[in-house]
C-alpha cells in the first residue's frame, strides 16, 4: 500500500494532537471510542469528529495515515508554514525565509527531511544545497 493523501486541515488536526503530546495509541483509543471531546480545548476551530469519519471510511487507511505518514493533497505557502511549525517546530524568519513562491534556507535533520518530502503535496518542488551545509528550498507551483 502506498502513502495515503489527506487534506491540509486533517494534517493540522493530526499534528496538533501530536504537538500536544497525544500519542498515536491515544489517538486510536479515542477514535475507537468515537469520543474526541477531550481534544476540543486544543483548537476550537477544529472539528476532530472529522478524524472519526475518516476512520469510519476505512480503518486500515486511517491507521496507515497515523502510523506510516501521509501526503498532503495540496499545500499553500501559509499551509506549509503551519505544517513546519506543528511538525518540526520551524518558524519563519527564525528557521527559514518566506519567498514569493515558497520558502528558502530551511535546515532539517535527514530523518525530518525524509518525512517532509513524504508529506509535501505534488505542487511542492524541493531543492537541496550541498550535503555539508544542507539548506532546503521549497517552491510551490500552482497550475
Amino acid at each position: 500500500m502506498g502513502i495515503n493523501s489527506i487534506t491540509l486541515p486533517t494534517a493540522y488536526m493530526i499534528e496538533t494532537l501530536r504537538n500536544n503530546g497525544i500519542s498515536d495509541e491515544q489517538i486510536f483509543h479515542q477514535i475507537k471510542k468515537r469520543d474526541v471531546t477531550p481534544w476540543d480545548y486544543l483548537n476550537s476551530n477544529f472539528d476532530f469528529t472529522n478524524l472519526v469519519e475518516l476512520s469510519d471510511k476505512d480503518q486500515t487507511i486511517f491507521e496507515s495515515i497515523i502510523r506510516d505518514g501521509y501526503t498532503v493533497k495540496f499545500v499553500t505557502i501559509r499551509g506549509l508554514q503551519t505544517l513546519l511549525q506543528l511538525k518540526f517546530d520551524k518558524i519563519a524568519d527564525r528557521d527559514y525565509q518566506v519567498t514569493e513562491t515558497g520558502i528558502s534556507g530551511l535546515q532539517l535533520e535527514e530523518s525530518d527531511f525524509m518525512e517532509l518530502k513524504q508529506l509535501l503535496s505534488p505542487n511542492c518542488k524541493i531543492q537541496e544545497s550541498l550535503p555539508a551545509n544542507k539548506r532546503i528550498s521549497i517552491e510551490l507551483v500552482y497550475k
